[in-house]
């Protein structure tokens, strides 16, 4: 059985660790490899051990019952971010009022429907804290763009970014009013 809930800071190792699955798998030929390889669940769990405790919204997914070995607890499969929006960098407004920050879900666990429910928690969070619109941003090369544009996202800015010293683009997915995002679904976009 796969379920959602908030994210509680003895959740952080785990968060960190599916972070870094995330990146690994995702990320090949897109970012260094040598950036990939020295990614920290350590590093990563601290960041997320201190959004937990900041008021972040962090929402993870969990597998338990028949989707997990016999006897084993539950486990982190995915998680999501969300808060209100930065500013955008070029021109120093917010694309949106809300933001997705983060949508990490371990390969094994894709195309289950894990995703949707995580965007769906993180849009939930977002209208809870007075959002009315919300965007993502996603690498332009990741593989999984389409999954946003199949959930109603529309680009709306690009931007290049510099990771491990290497320009990257990115694309900004925005849902206006934010309600297109909680009704989201694949087969109506």
């Amino acid at each position: 059985m796969i379920s959602l809930r908030k994210a509680r800071v003895a959740d952080a190792i785990a968060i960190g660790a599916v972070h870094v699955a995330a990146w690994r798998s995702t990320y090949p030929g897109i970012l260094p490899d040598t950036f990939l390889a020295k990614l920290s669940v350590s590093r990563q769990a601290a960041f997320y051990e201190a959004a937990i405790r900041g008021g972040t919204g962090v929402t993870v997914a969990t597998a338990s019952g028949v989707d997990v070995p016999a006897g084993s607890q539950p486990r982190i499969i995915g998680f999501t971010t969300a808060g209100r929006a930065r500013p955008f960098a070029v021109a120093g407004e917010r694309l949106a009022e809300g933001e997705v920050e983060t949508l990490y879900v371990l390969d094994d666990w894709r195309e289950r429907g894990v995703g949707r429910k995580l965007m769906r928690a993180a849009a939930g969070h977002l209208m809870e804290i007075g959002c009315k619109s919300a965007f993502v941003w996603v690498l332009r090369d990741n593989p999984s763009r389409w999954f946003y544009q199949r959930l109603g996202g529309k680009p709306a800015a690009e931007q290049t970014i510099q990771i491990a010293g290497q320009s990257v683009a990115q694309t900004a997915f925005i849902w206006n009013p934010i309600e297109l995002l909680l009704t989201a679904s694949p087969q109506a976009s």
